[in-house]
């Protein structure tokens, strides 16, 4: 018996218009594929690279810098004046200065007992500190928890206020400029801010108030972050890659060469009077932290990171949590400098080089430039030119420049050098969404200004949910769906079949890798899951 073809099988008029329409696609891609997607594609490819070579210039520099300050031990203690504060018979408690400690917060049940314990514990004379808790909660329940806790360390004789206002305008910025209106602050020299997960250490103030008491010049004292639960899960490790280099390099290397370097927004000790000159705190972006710190030093004040002192910190565990909070990351910064660019430009009370590290260093290229070229070149433009094989991306481009620029950046935590491929792709992952943030941020458009309170589970939370979760699976398919991430990854593993079968690049092994972490990532599966969370 005669075998019959499938074509055979099918209409003639289908097998026309199919064949009809494959010729179609193909004579419009030849027409249009020389003429404009190539030129176009070269000047993308050119593009990224002169932003990649920004980016490693600038990592390059980071890194000889702090190896320099490594080697010769250069510690703030000795860039400036410090000694610890002493009694003084004659004043008592006076010679101490007055201290405000302010804890902003939001519907923090899991984590308020943690940082209230934390600062009324703080090592300092009774009557030389003042703890305000700034509650803007919304949920009553949680509200009158926090405002007991209050009530009990007052009872112990720690001199705590609890704060609340009518609305929530300005967010965290707008609490902590109502926060500064009270008339007991007055008799403050000193802020110190700490979120509502953040745990000071009992000597945190003596540790850094010499600082500000010593040097009139000093506006800042930033303390590090240390992370309780960075083992929690794979997700939480790759964080603490990112932020360890952030302390570790970013923050070290500005303050040790006293150019400008960002407050962080909590672990840190203002003088009043310079947060006061700045103007305030203002609720023009979601970086308030950033936007103070930027007027500030284009007063003069100068900042000071220490290094050695960590308080203690939780990471955001579920990757919704962690998309809100890189989301505000890197739109705000993008805003501010939309809105501050020509400020600083035309400053004239810092240097030139203070003005250009600023705007090119710290702006351009760590929020902008770094975020746009890690999504856009290894995500978008070096997997569409194995579509497009007339461009070529020069091997020192695609592989050398990127993989020093992933060395550097792992130098913050060597614990996890074994992860530093998953890593890699968890940060282009997270690209995609800081990239968009970022066009967000300089165009002011759609979600500039979203606040989303970080979500912070607790010990005690992630166990329960756990075990409800252990006893009864609970699963909701558009809870962990993320379609912006199964579609790049749908094409990335595309170009790499495509790779595979016809190209020349070899690039198809990272472009498989690379799509299934954005699978993974896209069908929920990374961080702690807790349902209707």
């Amino acid at each position: 018996m005669e075998r019959v073809s499938t074509t055979a099988l099918l209409p003639e008029s289908f097998q026309g218009a199919r064949d009809d329409i494959t010729e179609q696609i193909g004579f419009i891609w030849g027409q249009i594929k020389a003429p404009l997607i190539v030129p176009l594609l070269k000047v993308a490819v050119f593009i990224c690279l002169s932003m990649s070579v920004m980016l490693f210039v600038e990592r390059v520099y980071m890194a000889v810098v702090i190896s320099f300050v490594k080697l010769i031990g250069y510690k703030p203690e000795k860039r400036y004046k410090w000694e610890p504060i002493r009694d003084d018979v004659e004043v008592g408690n006076s010679a101490y200065p007055m201290v405000l400690v302010q804890i902003p917060m939001y519907n923090e049940k899991e984590v308020y007992q943690l940082s209230i314990g934390a600062a009324c514990g703080l090592s300092w004379p009774s009557d030389r500190i003042i703890i305000q808790v700034l509650d803007d909660s919304t949920d009553p329940v949680i509200k009158n928890l926090v405002e007991l806790e209050c009530q009990r360390w007052a009872s112990k004789g720690i001199n705590i206020k609890y704060e609340i206002r009518d609305n929530r305008n300005g967010y965290k910025a707008g609490a902590l400029k109502e926060g500064m209106k009270h008339s007991y602050v007055k008799e403050c020299d000193y802020v110190a801010i700490f979120d509502a997960d953040f745990q000071p250490e009992p000597d945190y103030l003596w540790r850094t108030i010499p600082f500000l008491a010593y040097n009139p010049d000093i506006a800042l004292v930033q303390a590090r972050w240390k992370f309780v639960n960075s083992d929690e899960c794979l997700m939480t490790r790759m964080q603490e890659m990112s932020l360890n280099y952030h302390f570790t390099v970013e923050q070290e290397v500005g303050s040790s060469t006293y150019a400008f370097f960002g407050f962080n927004g909590t672990a840190g000790v203002w003088r009043i009077s310079a947060l006061n000159e700045a103007g305030g705190w203002k609720d023009r972006t979601t970086v308030e932290d950033m936007d103070l710190a930027v007027r500030a030093s284009l007063r003069g004040w100068k900042f000071v990171y220490v290094g050695d002192l960590k308080v203690k910190s939780e990471l955001p565990s579920t990757f919704k949590a962690y998309r809100y909070q890189q989301h505000r990351w890197s739109c705000g910064p993008a805003n501010l400098f939309r809105k501050m660019a020509m400020d600083i430009a035309k400053n004239n009370k810092v240097t030139l080089w203070k003005k250009v590290h600023v705007i090119y260093n710290f702006f351009f290229v760590r929020k902008i430039v770094a975020h746009i070229v890690t999504f856009i070149f290894y995500c978008v433009i070096m997997p569409a030119t194995v579509l497009v094989p007339e461009v070529e991306i020069p091997r020192w481009g695609a592989v050398y420049i990127p993989s020093i620029i992933t060395i550097l950046n792992s130098i913050g935590t060597p614990r996890s050098l074994h992860l530093l491929v998953f890593w890699i792709l968890f940060e282009n992952v997270m690209a995609m969404h800081r990239t968009i943030a970022t066009f967000i941020g300089l165009l002011e458009i759609g979600r500039v200004n979203e606040w989303v309170v970080t979500e912070k589970l607790g010990d005690g939370v992630k166990g329960k949910a756990a075990t409800k979760l252990f006893k009864k699976p609970r699963f909701r398919f558009g809870e962990r769906l993320h379609l912006s991430e199964l579609g790049v990854g749908a094409y990335l593993f595309f170009c790499g079949c495509y790779d595979l079968s016809f190209g020349k690049n070899h690039y198809y092994l990272y472009l498989y890798l690379q799509s299934f972490a954005f699978f993974i990532m896209g069908f929920g599966y990374v961080g702690t899951f807790v349902p209707n969370s």
